[in-house]
């Protein structure tokens, strides 16, 4: 069976309204993606590393019970699994603030096989930390030479702009090895101030990856190819949260693109309608999970 393997971090979010605590979930952008593909029944690996403590005994609990295999997640005995406070604003809106304490040594296990039309996701800060980027690119490179349909979230926020520049090369490599880029406005306006998303698209990732995907919160999604440019209208609706909207995209595309056996080839030749079945299966996934508290979409 095709496999859907992700890596990045995971997390326990605990989540406010108007400054009060409402819920505690398990989180972590491409976790809560992989938990959203696991609901679907698709054969789901999660790549991770998490404190041998009650946190990461509870997430590990989380993890097996949505059938997503914890084979591959790192416990580690030096340090605590990590937590994030999310503090929702009026539009739903999450504003963060995370407590970290790792090992020296991380990521110490290994990490899976992959095959051709295998589906990689990952992302975020976790795609380029200099603490970790030598076993995650090393990683990524195996995938791309096996073939996988590579799939990268950039999620990159104001948060770490002053290390925009020395992450720069990470970014490029990680753009290089994938098939299909995905990420928001907010992060292109980080990366790229002051350039349209059409030049940013043209200058900096076409000439590395072919295909890009730009979500803009309620605003339509945006989408460039060599053979298209194209946007797709957001339906409105009114979140309770819109903390897993954006990885939840992640796995209604992902959904699709092995419902309707998409290969790594495949890219090289979409048509435009595919691409439409693609978006519309993303932005009904984004649309679930905003109707509630947790990161991913219902059982």
């Amino acid at each position: 069976m095709r496999k859907i393997i992700g890596i990045g971090e995971t997390i326990l979010d605990l989540i406010f309204q108007e400054n009060r605590p409402q819920k505690a979930v398990p989180g972590g952008s491409t976790f809560n993606c992989m938990i959203s593909l696991a609901r679907c029944g698709l054969h789901t690996l999660f790549v991770s590393e998490l404190g041998n403590d009650h946190v990461g005994e509870l997430i590990r609990n989380f993890t097996l019970e949505n059938g997503l295999s914890a084979d591959y997640v790192d416990f580690y005995d030096d340090g605590k699994s990590p937590i994030a406070l999310a503090f929702l604003d009026k539009n739903s809106r999450a504003t963060y603030s995370f407590y970290r304490e790792f090992p020296e040594h991380r990521l110490s296990l290994a990490f899976p096989n992959v095959d051709a039309d295998d589906v990689v996701i990952f992302g975020s800060y976790f795609a380029v930390n200099p603490d970790i980027r030598g076993k995650v690119s090393g990683w990524l490179h195996e995938a791309k030479t096996h073939q996988a349909v590579i799939y990268y979230d950039i999620n990159f926020r104001a948060a770490h702009a002053d290390e925009k520049l020395e992450l720069m090369p990470a970014f490029g490599e990680n753009i290089a090895c994938s098939t299909v880029v995905r990420c928001s406005d907010e992060d292109l306006s980080v990366l790229f101030p002051d350039q349209n998303i059409s030049d940013v698209y043209n200058t900096h990732i076409a000439p590395l990856c072919k295909n890009l995907i730009v979500t803009q919160g309620a605003k339509e999604t945006l989408l460039f190819t060599p053979d298209l440019e194209k946007s797709y209208p957001v339906h409105s609706i009114k979140p309770i949260s819109t903390i897993g909207a954006g990885d939840n995209f992640n796995a209604g595309f992902i959904h699709a693109l092995v419902q309707n056996g998409i290969t790594r080839n495949d890219f090289d030749s979409l048509q435009d309608t595919t691409w439409d079945s693609l978006i519309a299966s993303a932005h009904a996934f984004a649309a679930e999970v905003c109707q509630s508290l947790d990161n991913y979409i219902a059982k």
